[in-house]
C-alpha cells in the first residue's frame, strides 16, 4: 500500500486516480512521417500500448521567459542542418576530441564510468576543468554566419562527484532511503552540485528514481527504496538540491547543475532482475509504482530525463513513442530534453548503434552515442535529408536541447573556468561537505539485531576484523572513480576514512585500544570484536545475481564471527551491501548486526553510532529503517525476515534472539559473476581444453600434470596467491597450431557487456619470451566465429611477472563474432613455442587491467 503522506498533494491525488479512459497511444497522433520510423501505437502489442489519459497531468514550472523562448527560436532558424544533427548527439570524452566537437558541431559530451581527461579516469581535477574549457572553446569556434552553440558536459555524479579523486562520496541511494530524511537529501544534492561545478561540468545523470522490485538486479542500490512513495518523497528534494528551486533564473548563476531523472521507465521491474531486461507488468503497475517518482520530478522542473535500456512488455523504452512522447511530454507536460542511455538505441528492434531513426520518432531528443557517434551522425543526417526523420521532429528535439542550454545560462556564462566555483579545488571533499556525508552514514545505518552488546565502550580493547574493514573503495561500491568501482586502493581517496579508520579514531581518542586483523587473530584478548563483511563493488549488469546471497568467498568472515564468539568474545557484524541479502548464518553468529549499505568516503559515520559517549549513553542513536524487506532465504519472492520499515533503536533495549534456520532455500550456484577460470580451476559448467588450432585432438584438462597433442603441450600446476593457484603451459611449435580454450555447452549472451565496454581479463605470467605473437578468439555456439585478434600486448609483458591483460570484448565483435551466443569467451592460439601461466579469466573493467590490448573496434 502506498504511503500517500510522503507524496506531494498533486502526486498523491494523481496516484489515487486511475481514470476509466479507453483510448490508446494512437489517440494522440504521430507527427507526419514519424510513425513509419517509430513504434507507432497501432504497431504495438496490446500489452505495450499506453493510455495517456489515465496518467496524471503535471504542471511543469515556468523556467524560461518569453524572451528566452524567442532567442531559442531565433537560434533554431539560423542553424544549419549539420548543426542541428550535431546538437542531438552526445559523445564520450574517450572517443571524441575538441577538434571533432568543432567539426561535427556536437551538442554534448559525457564521461563514462571509465573515461577521463587524456585517457586517465584518475586525472587530477585541474585536468577535468582544462578539458571542459577545451570542449567549450571548440563548440564556440564556428564559421561566419553560423550561431555558436555551447556544448554541455554530462557526468554520472550519482553519489557525489564520484568520478573525481578527492571528492566527497555519499552513501548510495539505498542507504539514503534508509535514512528517511528528505531535507538531508536536498543538502546532499547541493554539495554534489557545488563539487561538480569545481571541475567544470554542468549536468549530472542523477538522481536515479528506480523503484527496484527484485534485488537480484545489479542496479538495485541506485534506487532509494522498493516503495514508490518513499522514492517519490525524495525526488523533489534531490532535484532542488542539484538545480535549485525551479525559476527563470539561470541554473549556473547559482551553485547548481542540471539534473536528470532515470531510467524512464520501470528499470526496477525487469523479469528476474535482469539489467536491461523486460518489465512484463501491467500499465496500472507501470503508472502507480514506477511512474510515481516522475510526478515530483516534473513538478520540480527536472531539466532532463534519461530513458532506460530496458523494455516494457517487449518494446524498448528508447523507441516507445506512447511512453516518451504521448505520456511524458504530452500528458505529463515534461518540458526538458529526453536522452537515451549508453548506446541504448542500438538495442531497438531494427536499429544499430550506427542508425536508429525509430528513437527520434519516439521522442528521443539526444542520443547518448559514446563511441558510435560518428556513424550515427552520418546516418541521422542522411535520414533527415531523405525524410525518414521529419524536419519538424528534428527541430523539436533541437529546440529542447537549446532550451536546457538557455536555462543553464551556457550562452552567457562563458567558458567553464570563468564561472562561479570553477577551480576552487579546496571545495572537493571540503570539511563541511564531508560532515553532511558523515551525517548521511549515521542516519542510514539499520540495526537488525542487538542482544545487548551495543553500544560499545570506546575506552575498551576492540578488535576489528573482516575483509571489508579497511577498504574505502569497497564501502563506496560501484560508480566510484571507475564504472565498477574496482581496482582501487585507499590512497586514491585522500581525506576519506575507512570503517576501520573511524573505529580506531573513536577508540584511541577515548583511551581504548583498537587492533585490525582481517582474519580475527589478536595479540591480546579483546573486549569486543567488530567484523566488517559483505559485497564487493559492481555496477549495472555486472552486479546481476542469480540468488539473494553473497558469493561463497565473501562468506568467509562469518567463520571469523563464529570463531570469536566461541571464545566468548562479543561480536558486532557490520555488513557492507547494496541490497538486502540472505545472511542468516551471520545474524546467528553475531551478538549485534548492523547494515551499513554502501556508506561512501566517510566511514567514520559507522563508529559514531556503534560507540557510547563518555557518559555511557549512545553518541548517536540508530535512525535507519529498512528501505526494502529483508529476505529470510536467498530466493526472490520467498519469505520475509524483516519487513520494510524495520529497524531497532537503542531505546528498544536488548532483544532476545531465536536462532534462524540456515537454509538458503536455493541451490548454491556459487554466483561466479562473469568469472570463467579462477585459482587455476574452471568455474562450474566451464571446461579448460587444449586443442589444435582447428579444434581437433582435444584434451579436457581435469588433473595436472597433463600432456596434450602427442606431448607437445605440457600442463602443470604453479602458484599464484595460493598454492597451485594457476596452471602453466609449455607449448612446442607446430604448423597445426595450439589453442588453449575455456568453453561451455550453454552459450552465454555477452552483447550487454560488449556494449558496456567490458573487457576479457586474463591474469597471466609470461614464463619465457614468445617465439611469435599470440592471437585471441572466441567461439560461438561451439563453432569458430570472426577472425582471430592479434594480441601484441601479450608479447610485451615482462617475463616472470604476473599481469592482468585486458582485451575489450568489442575487439571480438569488430572481428565478426556474434556476441549473443559465446560458447568460448577465451581462446588463445599460437603456431609457435610458448611458455606462460594462467591464473584467472573473467569479465571486468578497464580499472582492473594492468595492460590493455589494442585493436580496431570500428
Amino acid at each position: 500500500m502506498l504511503s500517500k503522506t510522503l507524496l506531494s498533494t498533486a502526486a498523491a491525488a494523481a496516484l489515487a486516480t486511475a481514470g476509466p479512459g479507453t483510448g490508446s497511444g494512437a489517440e494522440t497522433g504521430a507527427e507526419t512521417g514519424a510513425a513509419d520510423a517509430g513504434e507507432s501505437a497501432q504497431a504495438l502489442p496490446p500489452e505495450a500500448t499506453v493510455h495517456p489519459e489515465r496518467w496524471p497531468e503535471v504542471a511543469f514550472p515556468v523556467v524560461l521567459t518569453a524572451q528566452d523562448e524567442a532567442e531559442v527560436q531565433d537560434l533554431l532558424a539560423r542553424m544549419t542542418l549539420e548543426q542541428k544533427v550535431g546538437q542531438i548527439i552526445q559523445a564520450d570524452i574517450a572517443s571524441v576530441t575538441p577538434a571533432e566537437v568543432r567539426e561535427y558541431r556536437l551538442g554534448s559530451v559525457l564521461n563514462g564510468g571509465n573515461s577521463g581527461p587524456g585517457g586517465n579516469d584518475l586525472a587530477p581535477p585541474q585536468d577535468w576543468l582544462a578539458l571542459a574549457d577545451a570542449f567549450h572553446e571548440a563548440s564556440m569556434d564556428v564559421p561566419a554566419g553560423e550561431p555558436a552553440i555551447p556544448i554541455v558536459w554530462g557526468t554520472d555524479a550519482v553519489h557525489g562527484h564520484s568520478n573525481i579523486v578527492g571528492a566527497t562520496i555519499f552513501p548510495h541511494n539505498i542507504g539514503l532511503g534508509a535514512a528517511r530524511d528528505p531535507e538531508l537529501i536536498e543538502r546532499i544534492g547541493r554539495v554534489t552540485a557545488v563539487e561538480i561545478r569545481v571541475t567544470g561540468q554542468e549536468w549530472t545523470f542523477a538522481p536515479t528514481v528506480a523503484v527496484p522490485q527484485d534485488f537480484r538486479w545489479g542496479r538495485a542500490y541506485e534506487g532509494y527504496s522498493s516503495d514508490p512513495a518513499l522514492v517519490a518523497a525524495y525526488v523533489g528534494s534531490m532535484i532542488r538540491g542539484l538545480q535549485g528551486p525551479p525559476s527563470t533564473a539561470r541554473i549556473l548563476a547559482g551553485p547548481h547543475v542540471a539534473a536528470s531523472t532515470k531510467h524512464y521507465l520501470a528499470d526496477g521491474a525487469t523479469t528476474d532482475g535482469k539489467d536491461q531486461g523486460d518489465a512484463a507488468i501491467s500499465e496500472l503497475e507501470l503508472r502507480l509504482v514506477h511512474g510515481a517518482p516522475y510526478i515530483p520530478a516534473i513538478e520540480n522542473g527536472v531539466a532532463t530525463v534519461m530513458t532506460s535500456f530496458s523494455s516494457w512488455n517487449g518494446v524498448k523504452l528508447s523507441a516507445h513513442r506512447g511512453l516518451v512522447t504521448d505520456v511524458l511530454k504530452g500528458r505529463m507536460n515534461f518540458g526538458g530534453l529526453v536522452v537515451t542511455d549508453w548506446n541504448a538505441h542500438g538495442q531497438v528492434a531494427g536499429c544499430t548503434n550506427a542508425s536508429c531513426p525509430k528513437a527520434v520518432a519516439a521522442g528521443i531528443d539526444m542520443f547518448m552515442a559514446p563511441d558510435s557517434w560518428r556513424s550515427l551522425y552520418r546516418s541521422t543526417l542522411a535520414q533527415v535529408r531523405d525524410g525518414t526523420i521529419p524536419m519538424e521532429r528534428l527541430d523539436d528535439a533541437v529546440a529542447r536541447v537549446l532550451r536546457v542550454k538557455q536555462r543553464l545560462g551556457l550562452f552567457e556564462m562563458g567558458k567553464p573556468s570563468q564561472r562561479p566555483l570553477s577551480g576552487q579545488y579546496e571545495l572537493l571533499g571540503a570539511a563541511d561537505h564531508r560532515a553532511v556525508a558523515r551525517e548521511a552514514v549515521r542516519k542510514s545505518l539499520v540495526m537488525l539485531k542487538n542482544t545487548g552488546v551495543l553500544p560499545l565502550k570506546p575506552d575498551a580493547r576492540i578488535l576489528v576484523a573482516g575483509d571489508a574493514a579497511d577498504d574505502i573503495a569497497r564501502q563506496s561500491g560501484g560508480w566510484t572513480l571507475s564504472w565498477q568501482g574496482t581496482g582501487l586502493d585507499n590512497s586514491l581517496f585522500p581525506g576519506a576514512t575507512s570503517i576501520w579508520d573511524g573505529i580506531e579514531s573513536a577508540v584511541t581518542s577515548a583511551g581504548g585500544h583498537a587492533e585490525l586483523s582481517v582474519e580475527g587473530d589478536y595479540g591480546q584478548r579483546p573486549d569486543a570484536a567488530i567484523v566488517v563483511f559483505g559485497e564487493t563493488p559492481y555496477a549495472e549488469f555486472q552486479g546481476d545475481i542469480a540468488s539473494l546471497q553473497l558469493r561463497p568467498e565473501l562468506r568467509r568472515p562469518i567463520e571469523t564471527m563464529r570463531k570469536l564468539r566461541a571464545q566468548g568474545i562479543p561480536v558486532v557484524a557490520v555488513m557492507v551491501t547494496g541490497r538486502p541479502l540472505y545472511v542468516n548464518e551471520a545474524l546467528n553468529a553475531a551478538d549485534a548486526f548492523v547494515t551499513a549499505w554502501l556508506p561512501g568516503s566517510e566511514g567514520g559515520g559507522v563508529a559514531d553510532v556503534l560507540f557510547a559517549g563518555e557518559d555511557g549513553a549512545p553518541r548517536h542513536d540508530f535512525r535507519g529503517l529498512l528501505p526494502a524487506a529483508w529476505p529470510a532465504t536467498a530466493r526472490h519472492g520467498g519469505p520475509t525476515l524483516f519487513p520494510f520499515g524495520y529497524g531497532l533503536r537503542y531505546a528498544d533495549g536488548p532483544r532476545p534472539w531465536a536462532p534462524l534456520a540456515e537454509d538458503s532455500g536455493v541451490t548454491d550456484d556459487g554466483g561466479n559473476g562473469g568469472v570463467f577460470f579462477e585459482r587455476g580451476v574452471p568455474a562450474s559448467a566451464w571446461s579448460l581444453t587444449v586443442t589444435r588450432a582447428d579444434g581437433g585432438d582435444s584434451l579436457r584438462v581435469t588433473t595436472v600434470p597433463a600432456e596434450a597433442l602427442s606431448g607437445r603441450v605440457r600442463i602443470a600446476a604453479t602458484d599464484h596467491e595460493v598454492q597451485e593457484g594457476a596452471r602453466s603451459f609449455t607449448i612446442a611449435a607446430d604448423p597445426a597450431g595450439t589453442a588453449i580454450e575455456l568453453g561451455t555447452f550453454d552459450p552465454i549472451d555477452l552483447t550487454r557487456q560488449t556494449n558496456g565496454d567490458v573487457l576479457l581479463l586474463a591474469t597471466v605470467r609470461l614464463d619465457a619470451p614468445l617465439a611469435q605473437p599470440l592471437d585471441m578468439a572466441v567461439r560461438c555456439e561451439g563453432q569458430e566465429c570472426g577472425t582471430p585478434v592479434a594480441i601484441d600486448a601479450f608479447s610485451a609483458l615482462p617475463t616472470g611477472e604476473w599481469r592482468t591483460l585486458g582485451v575489450p570484448l568489442k575487439c571480438f565483435r569488430a572481428a565478426g563474432a556474434d556476441m549473443a551466443g559465446i560458447s568460448a569467451p577465451f581462446r588463445l592460439v599460437t603456431d609457435g613455442a610458448a611458455r606462460f601461466s594462467l591464473a584467472r579469466v573473467a569479465l571486468g573493467s578497464l580499472s582492473e587491467a594492468d595492460v590493455v590490448a589494442g585493436c580496431s573496434t570500428d
